[in-house]
């Protein structure tokens, strides 16, 4: 691996580090941000679901401005915004600027991800790209170890606001990094930014989500809920449809003739909307129900965030040894499992008995899934396709996410206790268990071929 090469994985790494970190610790503050700013439930699944609407609508985008503007450019000005937003929720005094600057986050958010990740595929190729996304999934994992530790301790002794600030350490070392690297930025020639898509998809996203997030305070019969949630399912069909007509889509279609990235993205929807609802449920279910303080909470997954550290990266040269199948169908269906051996919590909640053992099953089912997941998404499509293939899965999950957590209101039925949350657990192990079905039947292993030379 040259220095170049060590440059771009750890600056990869950093900036992915950013948005990894402020979605482990945000379920942790959650209970602490309503309980402060008001709005319950409702205002804590919007402190999720602002990100989440901005970031999944936006990240197509973003691979396209990376095209037009280079990806160094939109990585850097990814961070400084997401540092600036980060800085202002720490003094916003109200519950909606929380979740306005949640959404520009959201925004900067999806400047950075498929920018870094974009960099790590159009630098390595073959069994060294695998071996290059394990590390990544390895050590950007390290973000949900750290950031619920720190997190807790910060709720529990310091204040929930605190811990928005943490981004700054990794964005200012990023950004030193980048001076370092000194990379020539690549730029394509003729990119149109496809504004209407953007916009289309905005809305697509955001007015099914709000009426399901709100449905609770208003009823499915009241306007304020049955327009935008019909305005979106329109705006999204009619997103699909400009997609398929626009000279310089923001989601070319095409993209998804590929068997790989087409089926990877389908289990990606579900084994990510299984990871969203499955964390965002437990760590609140711990503190508002079990009684748990935010730290000994954000602890309960401290088993899945060491897993990832240790073990991602081996099952990621694994699967660029053996191929992706085998571990893509058994990872989601471990992971399941786990979450079925959760529904032992009750009112009074052992950890050692009640949580741990789910949680060690799951920590080694979504171990195993992680990096060859990624690996056969974006090891399937040619390295000039990087930016929008990453920047495409990426969307795929944070909107999987969103819609899962949306969705948490209507499956509770407003009311989080011992029975609605066995009923969010027994829907996230199908969930898992639906991305295993799917991986078996899409996913095939690539065949032996000489490698491409990777484009830097």
């Amino acid at each position: 691996m040259t220095r170049e090469q060590r440059l771009i994985l750890v600056i990869a790494i950093l900036a992915s580090f950013v948005a990894f970190l402020d979605g482990s610790v945000i379920n942790v503050a959650l209970p602490k941000i309503s309980e402060e700013l008001g709005g319950g439930l409702t205002t804590q699944q919007w402190v999720v679901d602002a990100y989440l609407i901005t970031l999944g609508s936006l990240i197509l985008l973003a691979g396209s401005l990376s095209d037009v503007f280079g990806r160094i450019v939109v990585l850097r000005t990814g961070l400084i915004a997401f540092g600036v937003a980060s800085v202002l929720i720490v003094i916003a005094p109200t519950a909606e600027l929380v979740i306005i600057l949640r959404a520009v986050q959201g925004i900067a958010g999806a400047l950075l991800v498929p920018s870094s990740l974009a960099l790590i595929i159009s630098t390595f190729r073959g069994a060294a790209q695998a071996k290059a996304i394990g590390t990544w999934t390895a050590w950007t994992s390290a973000s949900f170890l750290a950031g619920p530790l720190i997190g807790g301790l910060f709720v529990d002794y310091l204040s929930w606001r605190l811990v928005f600030a943490i981004n700054v350490i990794p964005i200012g070392l990023t950004l030193v990094l980048l001076v370092m690297l000194r990379h020539k930025d690549t730029r394509a020639e003729g990119v149109r930014l496809d504004f209407v898509g953007a916009a289309l998809g905005i809305v697509g996203l955001g007015g099914p989500v709000f009426a399901l997030i709100e449905q609770a305070n208003f009823g499915w019969a009241d306007p304020r809920i049955f327009l935008p949630f019909v305005l979106g399912l329109l705006s999204f069909a009619a997103f699909i449809w400009w997609e398929s007509r626009v000279k310089a889509p923001m989601l070319p279609l095409g993209i998804f003739r590929n068997r790989n990235f087409a089926w990877g993205n389908l289990a990606t929807m579900f084994i990510y909307a299984a990871l969203s609802i499955g964390g965002f449920i437990v760590v609140i279910f711990l503190q508002q129900v079990a009684g748990y303080p935010a730290t000994i909470a954000a602890l309960a997954f401290l088993p899945v965030s060491l897993g990832n550290v240790f073990l991602s990266g081996i099952f990621g040269s694994l699967s660029g040894k053996y191929g992706p199948r085998l571990f893509m169908t058994a990872g989601p269906i471990i992971a399941g499992f786990g979450y079925l051996l959760l529904l032992t919590m009750g009112d009074d909640v052992n950890y050692w008995w009640n949580v741990l053992p789910g949680i060690l099953v799951f920590a080694v089912g979504i171990s195993i899934t992680v990096a060859p997941l990624t690996s056969a998404i974006l090891g399937s499509i040619p390295s000039q396709q990087a930016g929008i293939g990453s920047a495409t899965n990426n969307a795929v999950a944070r909107v999987a996410g969103l819609i899962a957590i949306a969705l948490i209101g209507v499956i509770v039925a407003g009311q989080l206790d011992v029975e609605s949350f066995h009923r969010v657990l027994l829907v996230t192990a199908a969930l898992l268990f639906l991305g295993g079905i799917v991986s078996f039947v899409g996913i095939r292993n690539p065949t032996a071929s000489a490698p491409t030379a990777p484009e830097v």
